[in-house]
């Protein structure tokens, strides 16, 4: 199998997935039952180690000694499938620990899939027995493993009924079995891609999907993983098996549920788990270099190409057809994938002339109607020509109905073709009408039959190969930006209040080189009037205060105040309206602020993700943040390529570049600020729950930005929904 112990579990799954010997606790001579199914599939399979069928109502199975019990068997087994009631599922556990068997998978259902206390207590005794017993445990409420490479499978399904299929490179890894087992890896296997294995591991109790997925990129029978889960568990595991998938250069294409409330409901209730944002995930999941896509269908069609494991090396795509609606067809699909249709150099033009003479300039996507239709040898030659072209990275060669060595003419092309590359064959074969496009997958071959997922499969193939190189590159690997003094920041922090104030949270963001605003807290009114002339310039003055955030509201803010009467003024009326705001409320004094010139207003903020842990967030700020919820994500901390992916991604990105005859802003201080807080909330995740820097003032290019107001909430704080949303007039 070629594999060694997953370093996420530090358990070695190959006794799982391989076992020399097998003992079915549940086993039955009933075809229609589940024990029964299970046997049948084990001995059917053509499991080449020792099976124990293990039911006391029974002497013998099929031929095969039946024991009373798992102490009764003559070896221990490595593999212990588990078909009994929930409630007496712990006591065959028990036995497995008592006589030292490593692995056991659970079918029962009934635990945190049922949605009521007893199940999730039942799954939690699951877990920890997992623990503290050193029998590893798949499930409960799944349906087993298939290894098509060593032949052993242990699942009730009857998609592998009849003749074993032959192993390929693809792996197949699902909470749902019925989903995992036919959605996908039958569906697969009737295009022609070949499974190496496949786990449908349910609820998770203790071994989860992460685990079998790096299991199969360890192993040098797969080259691509096709997950299908209702959510990640373990964040930490996740980015490690992440990382492990682009060492490989192994590509995983995941099939996440829960985007809507709809399917996240459907998803807790089918295996106990609970989808978090689904923004946050699909954000980590580029970050991260996992493939998502939206269909069963779409998993294994990217992977007809994926398995190659040949990576574009930039967007320019070709294509050549007999028929041109086909490749105008082609070039909005690859459009809308955001490939791009380069004109040909002049020596790719140059070398079509010699072959097609009389067409003059040759455009891309290229009809070849009379060619392609009567000279394959000349076809074969122009797509060479073709693909040789320096701004080429992506090859179709379309084909329609065509006699079949002039089809393995193409296939020969895209097998042997140095970059990228796919058929497309739109017809059927003239000569032999048996032979499909099935043929052609199952030896190898990336052909399709439509453009969208062919389109889609070299997207998926060009991120995952740019996402390669960036990681071989080191450009995956967060640095921390000069100035940050994290011993500095600690002592802001824990100097502050429970509730920390904007201008204590201030305080901390500057020991990480922040560029806050100055700023002074005046005790009276005279104060004020000297802290507003040391500004120098138009002031804001706020109550300060840690049970009053939304001043605003309170009326507790004055802005462009300017001179020394309006100053004393303004004083007197913000300390006058907190008061009548909220009379009890704790006041510090006025913050005498400057007032920051006219800029972008972004948003950058923090929140911690319960699996992926801190998540900054960049977006349009102000009033807008909300409205037009344009925010991206990434899990922190982060590059500063990173960071510019996250505000190209934002829909509002052009206003940066200057719009309307405005002034370009300042994105490179912008991007600095993101990896600056990414590290903030890596630092301090232990103690922030939240932080909200609204408006960030983006000023023009050259000049840098300014923080105007910062909200940070420790962990075990709240604060009131109202209180967290400033008006566009306060932050100005």
């Amino acid at each position: 199998m070629g594999v060694g112990v997953t370093a996420a579990t530090g358990t070695d799954l190959r006794r799982l997935l391989a076992p020399r010997a097998v003992a079915i606790v549940g086993a039955t001579d009933h075809p229609t039952s589940f024990g029964g199914r299970l046997f049948q599939t084990v001995t059917g399979f053509g499991f080449p180690g020792r099976i124990y069928p293990v039911n006391p109502r029974l002497r013998e199975i099929n031929g095969l000694k039946c024991h009373p019990g798992l102490k009764d068997l003559p070896e221990t087994p490595d593999h212990v499938g588990i078909v009994v009631s929930a409630q007496r599922v712990f006591d065959v556990l028990a036995d497995c620990a008592a006589i030292g068997v490593p692995f056991a998978t659970v079918y029962t259902g009934g635990f945190a899939e049922s949605g009521t206390p007893e199940g999730r207590e039942r799954q939690a005794r699951l877990a920890a027995f997992a623990k503290s017993s050193g029998t590893r445990i798949m499930g409960p409420n799944c349906n087993g493993v298939i290894n098509f490479v060593d032949g052993f499978a242990m699942t009730s399904t009857a998609a592998v009924k009849g003749a074993r299929a032959p192993a390929g490179n693809v792996g197949v890894v699902s909470h749902s079995g019925g989903l995992g087992q036919i959605n996908i890896m039958w569906r697969a296997q009737e295009i022609g891609l070949g499974i190496s294995y496949e786990a449908s591991c349910g609820n998770e109790a203790d071994l989860d999907a992460l685990d079998f997925v790096r299991f199969m990129l360890e192993s040098d029978a797969t080259d691509v993983v096709l997950l299908a889960v209702e959510a990640i568990k373990d964040g930490a595991k996740f980015k490690a098996v992440a990382r492990e998938s682009a060492e490989r250069e192994k590509p995983i294409v995941v099939l996440k549920f829960g985007r809507t409330e709809a399917g996240s409901r459907a998803a807790a209730s089918h295996t106990g788990a609970v989808a978090g944002d689904d923004a946050i995930t699909d954000a980590v999941f580029r970050q991260y270099g996992l493939i998502r896509v939206e269909e069963c269908d779409q998993l294994y069609e990217t992977a007809v190409l994926l398995r190659q494991r040949r990576w574009p090396k930039g967007r320019g795509a070709a294509a050549a057809s007999p028929t041109g609606g086909n490749i105008v067809q082609l070039a909005d699909v690859g459009a809308r994938f955001g490939l791009e249709w380069p004109e040909y150099s002049g020596a790719t033009q140059a070398g079509l002339a010699k072959l097609l003479p009389g067409y003059g300039k040759v455009g891309n996507p290229t009809d070849m109607t009379s060619v392609a239709t009567g000279e394959q040898a000349l076809y074969r030659q122009a797509l060479n020509t073709i693909a040789a072209d320096e701004n080429v990275h992506i090859v179709v060669p379309i084909y329609m109905s065509i006699a079949r060595d002039d089809l393995q003419r193409g296939a020969d092309f895209v097998t042997s073709c140095d970059k990228s590359a796919a058929l497309m064959w739109i017809g059927h074969c003239t000569n032999d009408p048996s032979f499909s496009r099935r043929d052609f997958v199952k030896a190898g071959v990336a052909v399709y039959r439509d453009a969208t997922p062919c389109m889609r499969a070299f997207r998926a193939a060009l991120d995952f190969g740019g996402y390669v190189r960036s990681h071989h590159a080191g450009a995956t690997t967060p640095e921390r930006p000069p100035g940050l003094d994290l011993e500095a920041a600690r002592r802001q922090l824990h100097a502050a209040g429970a509730k920390v104030t904007e201008r204590e949270g201030k305080a901390v963001l500057a020991a990480y080189a922040f560029p806050v605003t100055r700023e002074r807290l005046a005790a009276s009114a005279d104060e004020a009037v000297a802290y507003a002339r040391e500004i120098g310039g138009p002031a804001a003055l706020k109550i300060d205060s840690p049970d009053i955030a939304h001043k605003t509201e309170a009326g507790a803010i004055r802005l462009n105040v300017t001179g020394d009467e309006q100053a004393r003024i303004a004083y007197e009326e913000v300390v006058n309206a907190a008061r009548r705001y909220a009379p009890t409320a704790k006041l510090n004094g006025v913050l005498v602020q400057e007032m920051v010139p006219a800029g972008v207003e972004m948003m950058l903020g923090v929140v911690a993700d319960p699996v992926f842990g801190p998540i900054v967030a960049a977006g349009l700020g102000g009033i807008y943040v909300e409205v037009l919820k344009d925010v991206a994500y990434r899990a922190a901390p982060v590059t500063a390529h990173q960071a510019a992916e996250m505000l190209g991604e934002l829909r509002s990105a052009k206003i940066l570049d200057g719009v309307r005859g405005m002034p370009a802003r300042d994105r490179e201080a912008l991007i600095d600020l993101i990896v600056r807080l990414s590290w903030f909330a890596h630092d301090f995740q232990g103690e922030i729950a939240e932080l909200d820097l609204n408006p960030v003032i983006v000023l023009e290019r050259g000049t840098g930005a300014r923080i105007v107001d910062a909200l940070i909430v420790r962990k075990g704080n709240s604060i009131d929904a109202k209180d967290t949303k400033d008006t566009k007039e306060e932050r100005e």
